[in-house]
């Protein structure tokens, strides 16, 4: 069994398939379980890579797609989507809501629908990489596209 064969995987790649029968799904001999790890595999820049992180928000969830140099601003997201408090979900949540494990969860193909919410520091590249349901797995894509295979709203949501 090859990781293209693996149920999160092809979860992701139906999904990206559907939205352009040309993308594929990218496998890695080397771990991108991190941005850093995905962009040394790549042999692109660290802030090419997309970090889907999932925050808990009020009694939901959002995810947040962030540029893998910067990090997510709580205040930002939290005025975002007029609310309180937000914090990071558990491990647990992340698998039960999108159905990928940490480090490898990408921005598609999720369980449950999300809200999401695209750093638009992300647009400075002409190409980002996102996972694909496993820390070998990526595909590429143009920020347009990002958004459009999401429905994501481009917001200021990095420190």
């Amino acid at each position: 069994m090859t990781l293209l064969d693996k149920e999160p995987v092809k979860r992701a790649e139906k999904f990206l398939k559907k939205f352009d029968t040309n993308q594929r799904v990218i496998v890695l001999d080397t771990s991108a379980r991190t941005a850093l790890e995905a962009a040394s595999s790549l042999g692109c820049e660290v802030g090419a890579i997309i970090k889907s992180l999932l925050f808990r928000t009020n009694k939901k969830f959002t995810l947040c797609l962030i540029a893998g140099d910067k990090k997510a601003s709580f205040n930002k997201i939290k005025k975002i989507l007029n609310i309180k408090d937000v914090s990071m979900a558990s491990s647990d949540d992340v698998k039960n809501i999108t159905g990928y494990t940490i480090g490898g969860v990408s921005p598609i193909g999720h369980l449950n629908k999300i809200d999401i919410l695209i750093d638009n520091s992300l647009e400075r590249f002409n190409f980002l990489f996102a996972a694909a349901g496993h820390p070998n797995c990526v595909f590429k894509i143009n920020y347009t596209d990002l958004q459009k295979i999401t429905n994501g709203s481009i917001k200021d949501i990095i420190e």
